[in-house]
């Protein structure tokens, strides 16, 4: 189906050209995005031509355990309210009860929120840990998530020994207990008192503290079954001190597991797992010859990394491809300087966040990082075990979906023009081909909303001014095959995966309602940031931990006054007010070439798509589009309609 699919976007882009329709501005407009669609097709058959498939063999490592490298595990979170505590603390402990020796393993919590409630649920969290973990390992558990746990498993039964209940049930209560505390303090019912170890959050504000750094667990003995280091960071924060968001959070946490305890060969975070010398800047031929000239030379170590000298030290064992280094001080050895390089001037004049780390630039800051890997000629492997690991929630709202959206195709846009452009690591760098015209297709999510709003608005633009941009005649089973076909094709992907063909149907409109909305608000904040007017704020996404029995918003949209609703409530207006132009029989006539049946369709099919919107304009409360909303879309809608009518 793949290939019928191409060959009826040729066909239809050799009728455009070579047809005897008089080239209209929306013939034009139509085949411009149509070669755009066909260009974008041609990628997505490229990177389905030679799947790879990564088989994993987890049973084979408990014959090697000796040789398991350590890894560093990062966790990040911003804000306590939008990402609550309890969230944090299920992603710890799941972490921390993972099947791999607690002495080659390690857990470094990023809070760039500064929030004592995070390092509270921490801190409760790590005195779960010593029974929670045992459980796991001793049972065999699979879901290591407390709250997905208990919520998949909600009681035992008859198959299960008295044993395990008595011990399944102790861990419940233990559970519940940790998350009504947590739960407690943060919304506040009972008052966390900042003294103690909580009186360094005394008189601290988001944006303006010092560096907090707590060792919360250590592996001092380092054995293998006890805990792994569970390690609090906060990194200072200045006011008129850039720290860019996500990615010099991240930074930050590889200086200090550069400096302190372990010191593993690998950093686990964002679902992917880095090698430190990469990360580094290491290059793949520097392996065999050596560092000279770019990495190695001592001269240029407090350039590239800094000032601190343990951190510089470790730096150049892992560059010289020594894994078994390993640093004889504890965490708590290291508070003192890691506090140091913590600081939000520790980076300046240094290659972080330029040449090495996380690169900065985009708020889709693993894009770039990734892309520059790859561009020095390392290759990635996807793994994907039975069942996925480290999976996570998706926004269940409305608006935090669109957030999220909208955020990555900001910064996704912003990497696509960008000097860490794939197309440019295919000219310049050691970007395969056929890779870099996929990363490319994943890159270029803001500019596939431009032609897919164009699309869109097509169809309303024809009904008004009563002309046409579909073939007449046999020539419109066309693109009639080509929505069939490619509806079936998309259908019967979600079916083999074992998906409902109303997932498939709520995919197929969200993919809509996506690109022309939130997709299109981030390509005009990509620009507006490429053009240097402002800078893109890092939008943080509510997370929630409810099950889908208790959530009263499943199933139903809620909006705001969000921009991002204005675009998606001005295309609905649009097509509405077309349909009554044609009702009411308001547009001029033409003898030829004028509106005919495929415009009408394909304007009911986009309000179909957008139904949602559709409830909402006669919804209230947070189920209706409000009313500021609606008076600006009906702005824009008239305009566009009076310009359609000049």
């Amino acid at each position: 189906m793949d290939t019928s699919i191409l060959l009826l976007l040729l066909l239809l882009l050799s009728y455009r050209l070579f047809s005897h329709n008089n080239f209209t501005i929306p013939w034009i407009v139509a085949f411009i995005c149509e070669s755009w669609f066909t260009f974008t097709w041609i990628i997505i058959l490229s990177t389905k031509w030679t799947p790879a498939l990564t088989i994993t063999h987890p049973d084979r490592l408990l014959q090697r355990v000796p040789e398991l490298p350590r890894v560093d595990l990062f966790v990040t979170t911003a804000d306590p309210v939008l990402e609550p505590p309890i969230i944090t603390a299920n992603t710890v402990l799941s972490l921390l009860a993972l099947d791999y020796p607690t002495n080659k393993l390690a857990c470094y919590v990023s809070d760039d929120g500064c929030s004592p409630l995070t390092y509270y649920g921490l801190v409760e969290a790590s005195k779960f840990a010593k029974f929670w973990v045992p459980f796991c390992k001793k049972n065999n558990i699979q879901l290591r998530a407390p709250f997905s746990y208990f919520s998949s498993v909600a009681t035992t039964n008859s198959e299960h020994s008295p044993e395990f209940k008595q011990e399944w049930s102790r861990m419940k209560d233990m559970y519940d207990n940790l998350s009504r505390k947590i739960q407690d303090v943060t919304k506040k019912q009972i008052p966390l008192q900042l003294d103690g170890e909580f009186a360094v959050y005394y008189n601290t504000e988001r944006r303006n503290h010092p560096s907090i750094i707590k060792v919360i667990l250590e592996n001092k003995d380092g054995v293998s079954d006890g805990l792994p280091h569970l390690i609090y960071v906060s990194r200072e924060k200045k006011p008129h001190q850039t720290h860019n968001y996500k990615a010099g959070a991240m930074n930050v946490l590889y200086i200090i597991r550069g400096m302190a305890g372990l010191q593993g060969t690998q950093y686990l975070g964002t679902n992917a797992l880095h090698r430190r010398n990469v990360i580094y800047g290491l290059y793949p031929e520097e392996i065999e010859i050596g560092r000279k000239g770019k990495l190695g030379e001592k001269k240029l170590l407090t350039q590239q990394f800094g000032s601190s000298k343990e951190f510089i030290k470790s730096a150049d064992h892992a560059l010289d491809w020594k894994t078994n280094f390993h640093n004889d001080s504890s965490p708590s050895d290291c508070i003192e300087e890691a506090v140091q390089v913590a600081g939000c001037e520790y980076e300046c004049g240094t290659w972080w966040g330029e040449k090495i780390g996380w690169l900065y630039g985009s708020i889709a800051e693993d894009v770039p990082t990734g892309l520059n890997i790859h561009r020095r000629g390392w290759r990635s492997e996807c793994c994907t075990p039975d069942p996925i690991a480290f999976t996570g929630c998706a926004p269940r709202g409305l608006l935090s979906s669109m957030v999220q959206q909208k955020r990555w195709a900001t910064g996704l846009t912003v990497v696509f023009f960008g000097k860490h452009s794939p197309i440019m690591g295919m000219i310049f760098g050691k970007i395969q081909f056929r890779a870099g015209l996929s990363y490319s297709w994943l890159a270029n999510w803001g500019l596939r909303s431009v032609f897919e709003v164009c699309y869109a608005l097509l169809p309303p633009y024809c009904i008004i001014t009563d002309t046409s941009i579909f073939p007449k005649g046999p020539g419109l089973w066309i693109p009639i095959a080509l929505f069939v076909i490619y509806s079936i094709h998309t259908l019967l992907e979600y079916l083999k995966i074992g998906l409902s063909i109303r997932h498939w149907w709520n995919n197929q409109r969200m993919s809509i309602i996506t690109t022309t909305t939130a997709w299109f608000i981030g390509f005009l904040s990509a620009m507006v940031k490429l053009a240097g007017i402002s800078d893109n704020v890092f939008e943080i996404t509510e997370k929630e931990l409810s099950s889908d029995g208790n959530d009263g918003d499943a199933g139903r949209f809620t909006f705001d006054e969000s921009p991002v609703f204005v675009v998606g409530t001005t295309i609905l207006l649009v097509q509405l007010g077309a349909m009554l132009i044609r009702f009411l029989r308001l547009q001029p006539t033409h003898s030829e070439n004028g509106c005919g049946i495929g415009e009408f369709i394909s304007s009911t099919y986009v309000v179909v798509c957008y139904f949602p919107y559709l409830k909402g304009l006669f919804g209230s409360g947070k189920y209706g589009i409000p009313l500021s909303t609606i008076c600006k879309s009906a702005i824009l809608a008239f305009v566009f309609v009076h310009l359609c009518r000049m």
